[in-house]
C-alpha cells in the first residue's frame, strides 16, 4: 500500500467511525425519548386546562326541614340547578365570567321563589323596589341600580351601567330612564307581584303593630333579607360577582340595603377573590362584608375559608348581622359560610359534581 492508500484509508476510517460514532449517539438520544401514548397527552391537557368555577345563592335566614314541604324543597333544588348549569355551560365554552354570572341570575329573577325580579317582595305600600350590583375582577369596573320598579332583569341594568355609563350607581326613575336609551325590557310593577310575598306583608303588617324601631328590630328574620346571586372564575382567570333582590319585606322611604353597595353585598377582584353576600343588609353596609373578606384574602394572606368564616361567624354574629356569602379565588376554591339556619345554594368546580345544598346540616 502507497503512501497515498494509507492516507486515504486512515482518513476514510476517521471519517467513518466519526459517521459511526455520530449515529450512534443520535440513536441513543432517540431511543432516550419515550414514545407519546394517548395517556402521556391526556395528562398534559388535564394539566394545562384552566380551572373555572361558579356558585350561587338564594338567599339564607330561617330555613328548615320542618317548614318546607317536599315540593317545595324539590322546587327549589330543581332551580338552583338550572341556574348553576345556565353559568357552567358558559364557563365550560371559554366564555367570561360576566357572562355566567349574569345568566345564573336571570335565572333566579326569572322564578317567584327567591326575592329577586318576579318573586320580589313588597314595600310598605305594596309595590316592588329592586336593587342589583355587579363587579368585574378584571378592572374592578362596578355596575349597580336601585330602587328600580319597572325592569324585568335588574342584574342586567346593572351591567349596562357598568359598561355604558361613566357612573357606578343609579337610582329610581333615572336608571329606569337609562334602561330605555339601552332598549332593556320594562314590565308593569304589578309582573313582580306573588300570593306568597303579599300574605308575608300582611303577617308582617299585623306583627309590627306600633311600626317603631324597637318593634322592626324583633321581627322574624325571614322578613328582613333574601337576595340571589353568582360568583364565578373564568379560564381566562377573570372573577365576577353579582347580586340581585327584593329587598327587605315592609321597607319604606326608599331603603337601599348591601346588595346594590359594592363592597358590602358585592365585591369581586382578581387579585383575591369574587364575593355576593345575602342577609341582613344594614350589617353588612356597616361592616362592608365582601369587601372586608378578600382584604383578608390580600393583606393577610388568609384563604377564603379562612377569611369567609371569620367575617361571617366572629364579626357579624357577635353583634347581630345574621346572613352569609359566596366566595371564590384565583383558583377556582369555592366557599359557602353563613350563620343562620340555612342558606339556598349551589357550586360547582371545573367539570366536577354540582353541589345544591339548602340547610346547614349539607356539606
Amino acid at each position: 500500500m502507497g503512501l497515498f492508500s494509507s492516507f486515504s484509508f486512515a482518513t476514510n476510517k476517521r471519517v467513518g467511525l466519526s459517521l459511526l460514532a455520530t449515529a450512534c449517539f443520535t440513536a441513543a438520544a432517540c431511543s432516550s425519548a419515550p414514545e407519546p401514548s394517548s395517556s402521556v397527552a391526556a395528562k398534559a391537557t388535564v394539566t394545562e386546562a384552566a380551572p373555572f368555577a361558579i356558585a350561587i345563592h338564594g338567599g339564607a335566614g330561617t330555613i328548615t326541614r320542618a317548614s318546607m314541604t317536599p315540593a317545595r324543597e324539590r322546587a327549589y333544588r330543581e332551580k338552583l340547578a338550572e341556574a348553576i348549569a345556565a353559568g357552567q355551560q358558559i364557563l365550560a365554552a371559554g366564555g367570561t365570567s360576566m357572562d355566567a354570572v349574569i345568566a345564573a341570575v336571570q335565572v333566579l329573577e326569572d322564578s317567584p321563589l327567591f326575592n329577586a325580579g318576579r318573586g320580589a317582595v313588597y314595600t310598605w305600600d305594596e309595590q316592588h323596589e329592586l336593587d342589583a350590583a355587579i363587579m368585574d375582577g378584571s378592572n374592578r369596573a362596578a355596575g349597580a341600580v336601585t330602587g328600580v320598579t319597572t325592569i324585568k332583569s335588574p342584574i342586567a341594568l346593572a351591567r349596562k351601567v357598568m359598561e355604558e355609563s361613566v357612573h357606578v350607581m343609579l337610582s329610581g326613575a333615572g336608571a329606569e330612564e337609562f334602561a330605555d336609551l339601552h332598549q332593556l325590557e320594562r314590565v308593569d310593577n304589578s309582573y313582580f307581584n306573588t300570593e306568597a310575598r303579599f300574605d308575608a306583608l300582611q303577617r308582617m303588617k299585623q306583627q309590627l303593630g306600633s311600626q317603631d324601631k324597637t318593634a322592626w328590630q324583633q321581627l322574624d328574620a325571614r322578613f328582613k333579607y333574601g337576595t340571589v346571586g353568582a360568583v364565578a372564575l373564568d379560564t381566562h382567570g377573570n372573577l365576577a360577582a353579582a347580586t340581585s333582590t327584593g329587598g327587605m319585606t315592609g321597607k319604606r322611604y326608599g331603603r337601599i340595603g348591601d346588595s346594590p353597595v359594592i363592597g358590602a353585598g358585592t365585591w369581586a377582584d382578581n387579585g383575591s377573590c369574587a364575593v355576593s353576600a345575602t342577609g341582613h343588609g344594614e350589617y353588612f353596609i356597616k361592616y362592608q362584608v365582601a369587601a372586608d373578606i378578600c382584604a383578608r384574602v390580600t393583606y393577610q394572606g388568609k384563604d377564603i375559608v379562612s377569611a369567609g368564616d371569620t367575617v361571617i361567624h366572629e364579626v357579624l354574629m357577635p353583634v347581630g348581622g345574621t346572613g352569609g356569602v359566596i366566595i371564590v379565588d384565583g383558583q377556582g376554591k369555592v366557599h359557602m359560610p353563613f350563620n343562620t339556619e340555612g342558606m339556598y345554594r349551589a357550586s360547582q368546580q371545573g367539570d366536577g359534581p354540582v353541589h345544591i345544598a339548602i340547610y346547614a346540616d349539607e356539606n
